[in-house]
């Protein structure tokens, strides 16, 4: 029996050298640690559209999606998740907030290494910050 395969996408985006970071609300699936924002594929969706639906719905923007950064697949007990990074851009006049999660924090590049984040994104983040250095 093979195990559920769960697609999930999310937003690189940056700023001056800092990126945008959301922490996950007290109530969620793995509480309150970091990620790059973003969330499931719907079945029949395409990864940009989910992205740019999940960031809306989470951080109030909508993001202009560009090229696919990484993809892994991280097995948790009972299923797998398939995270894609994508890079993308807030237009100048957006301002992201917390909607639909805990909050959100610009962090250095230098200082994503200081941030707690579920086991399916940390090997993406850690071959982001190889590529970074």
């Amino acid at each position: 029996m093979s195990k559920r395969l769960i697609e999930v996408v999310a937003a690189v985006i940056e700023n001056d050298g800092e990126y945008l970071l959301t922490q996950r609300k007290a109530a969620a699936v793995l509480p309150l640690l970091w990620e790059f924002p973003g969330g499931r594929v719907e079945d029949g969706e395409s990864n940009t559209t989910a992205l740019i639906r999940e960031l809306s719905g989470r951080i109030g923007v909508t993001v202009l999606v560009g090229e696919r950064i990484n993809e892994n697949i991280h097995q948790y007990e009972g299923y797998d998740v398939r995270i894609t990074l994508y890079s993308c851009i807030i237009p100048d006049d957006c301002c992201p907030k917390a909607v639909n999660v805990q909050q959100v924090r610009w962090v250095a590049a230098c200082d994503l290494g200081n941030y707690e984040f579920p086991p399916a994104d940390q090997e993406s983040m850690s071959q982001l910050l190889n590529l970074l250095h």
